[in-house]
């Protein structure tokens, strides 16, 4: 299995970035996807996690309203549009892949598989 994540950058206050995260060697549609991020010198944490088929959603309260993630499962991609990005949010971004759902991969969960990260640093 591997998760392959992308579309992290430079980017300064206020502006957007797309992340991007393929699979392969596993069944997309059977997964609950989500993405979590590491800050220098603090713990992975929760960011949104998308149900495998039905599109419910789950975000952290520090992203609420500012991060969107989908899924595309014919292409088995999942999404992460970041809005509105924050000096805080600078981190490395990791995807992640569980058979639980996506309430459950919110409390941290749940997880079979993590991808490599993609590091995003907002700039003041």
């Amino acid at each position: 299995v591997q998760l392959q994540a992308s579309g992290g950058g430079l980017v300064q206050a206020g502006g957007s970035l797309r992340l991007s995260c393929t699979a392969s060697g596993l069944t997309f549609s059977r997964y609950a996807m989500g993405w979590f991020r590491q800050a220098p010198g603090k713990e992975r944490m929760f960011v949104a996690a998308i149900s495998r088929s039905d599109g419910i959603t789950n975000y952290a309260d520090s992203v609420k309203g500012r991060f969107t993630i989908s899924r595309d499962n014919a292409e088995n991609t999942v999404y992460l549009q970041m809005n509105n990005l924050k000096p805080e949010d600078t981190a490395v971004y990791y995807c992640a892949a569980g058979t639980r759902t996506a309430q459950v991969m919110g409390q941290g969960y749940g997880i079979d598989y993590w991808g490599e990260g993609t590091l995003v640093t907002v700039s003041s």
